[in-house]
């Protein structure tokens, strides 16, 4: 039989199985790459204003906060933001940790153990399913606390009580073992399929109505999720209508929800709060995006992700509970949701893609924060960063700030730009944490150059002038123009985003006289997108160029918080920092950098220098030994490492260095020249008189001035055999020569 394509999971030896995913690790095919249109947006409100400067995301605007866990109003409004700058990604796996972060596996559990032996709803729990009130409250009259009655705000009919008891035979077939939990809709129920083997399955109320007719209505629409085949979700087995209720009916799915994970974590931590590491919650919730993908393909939303609704099994993730799912152009006005996870745009533009997003990273800062009032004062905002771990990760809050900003526009648009985000942020915690890199290939920059200037931009292989501006390979920034110009005007090339952001990018390295006419055509990129943070970024090189130190940090600032797991924006902004003298600040970025990308050697460099030119020497010279020994830049670090030791005096460390570094022969005669001048100067100036430990000797010669002046003599000597000219050769001798300490006969 013919095998599949190699599984592309780092580490694995499998195939492509007939059904897309590998036969030895489980994880999807990546697909080829291809546009993925951004549904459009349903905003109201008009995009942000264009602006020449390097500002940060819209304002934001109003909307209709969510207070329950049902929000009525389906108002629509024209899309706002376009889906040309999305970008789709080959990095999507169905595994947990993308062989990067371990995480235990879990163990099925028993149906029977989890069913609840006394079905009752907490009181501090009882809201109204309609507007989110409080109800079934103790009274003096009452101390329990109703659990039935109407709401006193909205006069909506609530009932925490099991509409099924055990033993009732639901729809002809399915007969109910007992409750499991309670959530927006009523109860959920265990129940064994008396037609298929009494096989277990889940039965979740569908929508809250007492129609019987309503019912049947609403469960013909809902056949759709009947449909839905993916590896990562539950599947529907069937939908059934009960005395006036409906039920959607899904497998059992035995493991634990990340909500009874984080509850185990508390109780072994003796009921003190205990939030998942960063790195292993974003490998969850990175595990479940390929389903999130599957559904929004489908022009289907989610709309109740949280912690509850997503199950570990063994090594995997399956997404349960799809009583709430909508397609993108529902007409229904009732959308579920929960407090504290939904976005505030659903009561005034219904949901989408991108209050799918928005809760996907609420839920990320439930898993990782002890997040107290995330259902109250902080329902739609984060806590403060210096309250919490986990936010003390830069990237990891500038990527919940992006997820969850208050408008849909301002958020990622797609679950592949979010998940290219959230598999780069948790790189980046893991090389810090643990001290290994964890280099992979940008979507969005190319790969790092060796002369120590910042990458370009990666041209999106979807773009119809990709093909074109791959091959325009001169150096000259004014031939790039006059070539694009030439190609355009002959009616040969599209004006595209790409084309617009390499003209930019050509009149950049044109020099100062550009800097007009890239401003002007960035002004022109924005008008059109206001959210195109690449021309952003191209405001910063500019302003780096042209010496706007302020302009450059804030255009980079934004880069970091629209790609938070880019490493090319935190070596901007590190090297804005150096040359602002804000030499902590840099050297922390460039750390960041090196750690997680070794083959960024602008960063180990600048570091180097940061921290030399803090009084570090040490932490100089480790930051140039981070520096892989294959890189070609490994001898210039070297050399610049033995001058930095030269200068602080600490001569026998420099001259071990030299010797362990690959040189030519000229150029470590000249070093040893360097090496011995210096010591001689420092010697001859009276630094042994505070408290400088001089070796006893160097290159050979006794560390006096007669023999350091030898040893200069015939390093330049050496160094003359290798000069390049004769002019020069004779320069160099005539130097040993004066430099011949004197001899007494």
């Amino acid at each position: 039989m013919t095998k599949g394509p190699s599984c592309t999971e780092p580490g694995c030896t499998g195939r492509i199985a007939a059904d897309g995913y590998c036969d030895t690790c489980g994880t999807k095919a990546a697909p080829a790459k291809r546009p993925v249109k951004a549904p459009a947006a349903r905003a109201a409100a008009a995009p942000p204003a264009a602006t020449a400067s390097a500002a940060g995301p819209s304002t934001p605007r109003p909307g209709g906060a969510t207070t329950g866990t049902l929000v009525t109003g389906s108002a629509r409004s024209s899309g706002s933001r376009r889906g040309g700058t999305s970008r789709t990604t080959s990095r999507r796996t169905s595994s947990i940790g993308a062989g990067i972060v371990d995480v235990p596996p879990a163990a099925a559990a028993d149906p029977a153990s989890v069913i609840l032996a006394d079905p009752v709803v907490a009181e501090n729990k009882r809201f109204c399913s309609k507007c989110g009130a409080p109800v079934g409250r103790s009274r003096p009259d009452n101390p329990q606390g109703r659990t039935s009655g109407i709401c006193s705000q909205c006069r909506h009919r609530f009932d925490f009580e099991p509409k099924l008891q055990p033993g009732t035979i639901v729809g002809g077939q399915y007969e109910v073992a007992g409750c499991l939990a309670h959530g927006g809709l009523g109860w959920i129920y265990l129940a064994r399929d008396k037609a298929v083997n009494g096989r277990w399955s889940v039965m979740k109320g569908l929508l809250d109505s007492g129609d019987e007719a309503a019912m049947r209505v609403a469960v013909a629409e809902r056949q759709f999720l009947a449909e839905l085949s993916h590896p990562g979700i539950v599947e529907i087995f069937n939908f059934v209508t009960h005395q006036g209720s409906g039920y959607i009916v899904m497998e059992y799915v035995g493991g634990p929800s990340l909500k009874q994970i984080l509850r185990r974590r508390q109780e072994a931590a003796g009921g003190k709060p205990d939030p998942l590491p960063v790195e292993q919650a974003l490998a969850y919730v990175l595990a479940i995006l390929p389903a999130f993908a599957y559904l929004h393909s489908r022009a289907i939303v989610y709309c109740d992700f949280k912690p509850d609704n997503l199950i570990q099994i063994g090594g995997d993730v399956r997404m349960i509970d799809m009583g709430a799912v909508r397609r993108i152009d529902d007409t229904n006005p009732d959308v579920y949701g929960t407090v504290g996870f939904q976005a505030p745009e659903i009561a005034t533009d219904g949901p989408s893609v991108a209050s799918d997003i928005y809760t996907i990273g609420r839920t990320l800062a439930v898993l990782t924060l002890d997040f107290k009032g995330y259902q109250k004062e902080l329902v739609h905002s984060l806590p403060d960063p210096a309250d919490h771990p986990a936010l003390q990760f830069d990237s990891f809050h500038r990527l919940l700030l992006k997820a969850t900003t208050p408008h849909p526009d301002d958020r990622f648009q797609t679950v592949a730009e979010l998940g290219d985000q959230m598999l780069g942020v948790m790189r980046e915690v893991v090389a810090v944490r643990t001290g290994r890199s964890q280099p992979t290939p940008s979507t969005v920059f190319g790969p790092a150059p060796d002369d120590g200037s910042l990458p370009p931009l990666a041209i999106d292989p979807v773009d119809p002038a990709a093909a074109f501006l791959a091959n325009l390979v001169s150096v000259d920034p004014r031939e790039v123009i006059a070539e694009i110009g030439a190609a355009v005007g002959a009616g040969q090339l599209q004006e595209t985003i790409e084309v617009r952001l390499r003209r930019a990018r050509a009149s950049i390295d044109t020099g100062k006289d550009g800097a007009p006419a890239t401003s002007a055509q960035l002004d022109r990129i924005e008008a059109e997108d206001p959210w195109e943070w690449r021309s952003v970024w191209l405001r910063g090189i500019l302003a780096l160029a042209t010496g706007d130190l302020a302009g450059a940090a804030a255009a980079f600032d934004r880069c970091r918080s629209e790609v938070p797991g880019e490493v090319a924006p935190k070596l901007a902004a590190a090297i804005t920092a150096e040359r602002a003298g804000q030499l902590d600040v840099a050297s922390r970025l460039y750390d960041t950098v090196v750690r997680v990308d070794p083959s960024y050697i602008a960063a180990s460099r600048g570091l180097a220098r940061s921290r030399a030119a803090a009084g570090d020497v040490t932490g100089a010279l480790a930051a140039f030994d981070r520096i892989p020994t294959s890189h070609r830049a490994r001898a210039a670090a070297q050399i610049e490492a033995v001058r930095m030791l030269t200068a602080a005096g600490r001569f026998a460390e420099a001259e071990t260095r030299l010797a362990l570094a690959t040189l030519d022969g000229g150029r470590r005669a000249q070093l040893d020249a360097e090496l011995f001048a210096a010591a001689r100067r420092r010697l001859t100036d009276g630094a042994g008189q505070t408290g400088v430990a001089f070796p006893p000797s160097l290159g050979g010669q006794p560390f006096t001035v007669r023999g350091l002046s030898l040893g200069l003599e015939r390093a330049l000597l050496r160094q003359a055999r290798f000069a390049a000219t004769e002019l020069e050769r004779y320069a160099l001798v005539d130097r040993a020569t004066a430099e011949r300490p004197l001899t007494v006969l």
